[in-house]
């Protein structure tokens, strides 16, 4: 019976601020006063030559705006196989799960919202560049954005990506090489 008491005790004083030292310790505590410091402020300023991750970049690539301020027309990062790849991945955890695989609006989160679905992608083929990075930044409507979720070049790889969809699902089949128009038919070269 004294080894359960002695249990049940112990469980009682783990509760203790004196037997916690994550309690106990000295710590600086957001918007308090600090004796640690001369001037007895806790927030410090950044030391000299700390660079924000949004100050690295270049204005137009952070924000998808030129410096007129208008929504850039075409990604300011190269568009690479990487960056497709890249922007393919993250489309795919992000953004499909709403606005389905293929952009189109359509998927199963899409068909159970009652107040309003999320829209294809493909009514968007006339918008700029910098716009889609916008509101994937930024969020509209029911979306939230995404800022600190992807970094600014996984947003403009989800931009290109959305093209590429784009032009997936409306691309002139005039424009393909006769060999790939004649696989479409169904017929061999």
């Amino acid at each position: 019976m004294r080894p359960a008491l002695l249990l049940g005790a112990l469980v009682l004083l783990g509760g203790c601020e004196v037997l916690d030292p994550m309690i106990s310790q000295q710590k600086v505590k957001t918007y308090r006063e600090s004796e640690f410091w001369p001037d007895r402020i806790s927030m410090r300023p950044p030391q000299p030559g700390t660079v924000a991750r949004e100050d690295v970049l270049a204005p137009e690539v952070a924000s998808g705006r030129g410096a007129d301020g208008k929504a850039l027309t075409r990604p300011p990062v190269p568009v690479t196989r990487k960056l497709l790849e890249l922007g393919r991945a993250r489309f795919d955890v992000h953004c499909a799960v709403c606005h389905g695989l293929l952009g189109d609006g359509e998927s199963q989160v899409a068909l159970n919202m009652s107040l309003r679905k999320p829209p294809s992608l493909h009514l968007y083929r006339d918008v700029p560049d910098g716009y889609l990075f916008q509101v994937a930044t930024e969020g509209f409507g029911l979306m939230p954005g995404y800022a600190f979720e992807l970094s600014a070049e996984e947003r403009w790889g989800v931009v290109a990506y959305v093209r590429a969809l784009q032009l997936s699902q409306h691309a002139d089949a005039g424009a393909l090489p006769p060999a790939i128009r004649q696989n479409l038919r169904g017929t061999s070269p």
